[in-house]
């Protein structure tokens, strides 16, 4: 039995929720999402909450289950509030600015990165060391953050380079004489 999957998603104030056999379409004051679940699964909305359970007791089924609670929360989570992912940029001359849309890396190559970022998600630059990738999709949030990260990971001696604000760098000793 899934401790996740178990407990129905309750559908919050201000936020309208249609479940259309297996589609979940949510729409709040941040805008629309939807989830299509697996066949293997049923979802129902009974007293203003979304029921998922799977429709058979097969392995399949019952690993699917779980994840298909979250991804129905996490639509209502993204129409509602949002989603939010920061980024730090260390090292001496890395900086981060924004030209219209686009963000624009200065990360120590020849040339600066310049990135641009797709439909749905909106990036800020507070500080010119700080960057906040924002949107109402989960995982697209998660997806730009790790595309920016990629350009110029921190490296574990000296800790420079693109990282999460929650991320520990594991630093290593250098050489010894």
């Amino acid at each position: 039995m899934s401790r996740i999957g178990k407990k129905p998603v309750p559908v919050p104030a201000g936020i309208t929720a249609v479940v259309d056999g297996q589609k979940v379409t949510a729409k709040g004051p941040k805008g629309e999402l939807f989830f299509v679940a697996n066949d293997e699964i049923s979802v129902a909305l009974e007293d203003n909450a979304v029921v998922v359970m799977p429709r058979n007791e097969s392995k399949d089924a019952r690993s699917k289950w779980g994840m298909s609670r979250t991804m129905v929360e996490n639509i209502f989570k993204g129409v509602k509030d949002g989603f939010e992912r920061k980024l730090e940029i260390n090292g001496v001359g890395y900086r981060a600015s924004l030209q219209g849309k686009n963000l624009q890396l200065a990360l120590g190559f020849s040339h600066d990165v310049v990135y641009e970022p797709p439909v749905g998600i909106s990036i800020a630059v507070p500080k010119p060391t700080e960057i906040i990738v924002s949107g109402i999709n989960k995982q697209q949030v998660g997806q730009v953050a790790a595309e920016i990260r990629e350009y110029r990971g921190p490296e574990p001696y000296k800790g420079k380079g693109v990282k999460y604000a929650e991320e520990r760098i594991v630093r290593k000793e250098g050489k010894k004489k």
